[in-house]
């Protein structure tokens, strides 16, 4: 598999506090049908776990607090995105974008939940989703669902990065049949070509990718754990 070189480390993500202010400025609380002091409550009880974990255990924190899909889908949140003053979009040809669901993956049953040990996986820019995520998964690692990867951005802009962008393939799409769709969803950064359309260049952009395709932009977003 292609060998890709190391790239600089993203900054820590905001506190836990800070996370949810940020979501509650955007409306994304609205969004999931919850109060404000719901979420704040939620990001101030799990700071304090935070800091009691890291005292006891050295965890170095940096939880994304991310809300579960079924309370805010990922075609609410990607207009949310912000790059160049420009809103995110999903693309016209994924009109199914909610109905990529957690693939093998079990999230929190709790409207709101943390994700810890983000990462980008640059390391595999270049590597097919069908090479990836075993890899992921000898690793002990837990690949992103869509939600979660918009999140990140929200919290944390500058992991989406020009030839530094992401797949989210925790979420897949099963067909009637039965079958895999062949599409996995990924978050990068428009060209403003094709049907995108000009207006939209350096725009965060929810698409898809095919599951045995390469692209040399395209890393495997994945963290360590979920916590309710």
């Amino acid at each position: 598999m292609p060998v890709t070189p190391p790239t600089a480390p993203l900054p820590p993500l905001p506190s836990l506090t800070a996370q949810a202010e940020r979501l509650i400025e955007l409306g994304v609380h609205e969004i999931a049908g919850a109060s404000a002091d719901a979420l704040r409550t939620f990001a101030a009880e799990a700071a304090e776990a935070a800091e009691a974990a890291e005292a006891a255990e050295g965890d170095d924190g940096g939880a994304l607090l991310a809300v579960h899909p079924d309370r805010a889908p990922a075609s609410a949140l990607a207009p949310l995105l912000r790059r160049a003053d420009k809103p995110g979009f999903v693309v016209v040809d994924m009109p199914d974008v909610d109905d990529f669901a957690p693939s093998g993956i079990e999230l929190p049953d709790a409207p709101f939940y943390l994700v810890t040990g983000v990462d980008r996986g640059d390391r595999m820019s270049n590597w097919s989703p069908d090479e990836a995520l075993p890899a992921l998964t000898e690793e002990k690692r837990t690949p992103l669902v869509l939600t979660e990867g918009i999140h990140w951005v929200l919290q944390q802009p500058a992991a989406l990065e020009r030839n530094l962008c992401f797949m989210t393939i925790g979420s897949r799409l099963r067909k009637a049949n039965g079958a895999m769709d062949a599409r996995t969803p990924a978050i990068w950064i428009s060209n403003g070509t094709g049907r995108d359309g000009r207006e939209r260049r350096d725009a965060p952009k929810v698409g898809w990718c095919w599951w045995g395709n390469r692209h040399t932009w395209l890393g495997f977003a994945s963290a360590t754990g979920r916590e309710g």
